[in-house]
Order: C-alpha cells, then sequence, then structure tokens
C-alpha cells in the first residue's frame, strides 16, 4: 500500500509539474505579441523580399544579411555580399555574436526557406534589434526570384 501511495504521490507531482509554465517568460512574451495586432501583421512590418533585397541594392543602401543557417547548411551555398554574417541560430545569441550586428543598418534575418528567421528576427527585435527583418522565403525564395528579377535591378 505505502508503495501504490508513494507512487501515486510520484505521478501526482509529476503531472502537476508537467503543466506548470514559467509566468514570467509568459509575461514578457505578452508584451512582444501584444503588439502584434491583425493591423500590424497585415503591414508584413518584418519582412525584406527578394524584390526589397535587389531594391536595396540598386539604390546602394548600406545593410547586412544574416545567415543563420547551419554550418553545413552554409557551406553549401552563402550569399556573397559584401555585408554578410554566418551565424548559426544555435550561437546567434552568445553575447559576442550579438556583438557583431550592427545597430545602424538593416539586417535581413536569412535561412532556408524562412521560418528559423521568422523566429530569430521576433527574437532579436524582442532583445533590442529592431533594424532586423526576416527574408522571407529565405534563401530557397531567393534563388527563385534573383535569376528573374536580378536583371531588372543589377546591372553592371
Amino acid at each position: 500500500m505505502k508503495v501504490l501511495l508513494a507512487t501515486l504521490v510520484t505521478v501526482l507531482l509529476f503531472t502537476l509539474s508537467a503543466f506548470a509554465y514559467d509566468v514570467e517568460m509568459a509575461k514578457k512574451f505578452d508584451v512582444m505579441f501584444s503588439q502584434m495586432t491583425p493591423e500590424v501583421l497585415a503591414m508584413r512590418p518584418c519582412q525584406i523580399t527578394t524584390k526589397d533585397i535587389l531594391e536595396m541594392i540598386k539604390k546602394k543602401e548600406d545593410f547586412v544579411i544574416l545567415d543563420i543557417r547551419t554550418p553545413a547548411e552554409q557551406k553549401l551555398i552563402a550569399p556573397v555580399w559584401k555585408d554578410s554574417l554566418l551565424i548559426p541560430m544555435h550561437e546567434l545569441f552568445k553575447p559576442e555574436n550579438l556583438a557583431k550586428l550592427p545597430k545602424n543598418k538593416k539586417i535581413a534575418v536569412l535561412c532556408h526557406t524562412g521560418d528559423r528567421a521568422a523566429a530569430a528576427t521576433i527574437a532579436l527585435r524582442a532583445v533590442g534589434f529592431s533594424n532586423a527583418f526576416q527574408f522571407k522565403g529565405g534563401i530557397a525564395e531567393f534563388a527563385k526570384e534573383v535569376g528573374r528579377l536580378a536583371t531588372e535591378y543589377v546591372k553592371e
């Protein structure tokens, strides 16, 4: 009977702790996500498209491409833009890597399809990088679109 009672108490404690959540972290996310109203999201304020990047190149704007893909992905193909940073997502929030990010120019956060870039952009903005933008569609979309659009925007 004691073993059964001990097992029941252990299971109960484990179950209750499994449903617990970090209240303070939830408050921080509430502050961050409460700004994402339907009106704001409709404007896509945190995204940059391939067309936007090509326009920025054409206008000679100063910006950084932050490639957050894994080192293996980066070895296959990586941006050759003069101001590219290759910092994998799992290392992005280390102080020495955050120190590499500019505060005074746009940061286009790039991954393979844009999903990781969306998460990283939200987190970067939450810690103070309001100049961070998700590179919509990632390098896959860029590769697809750049051939079609490049001649319109980039002339040598």
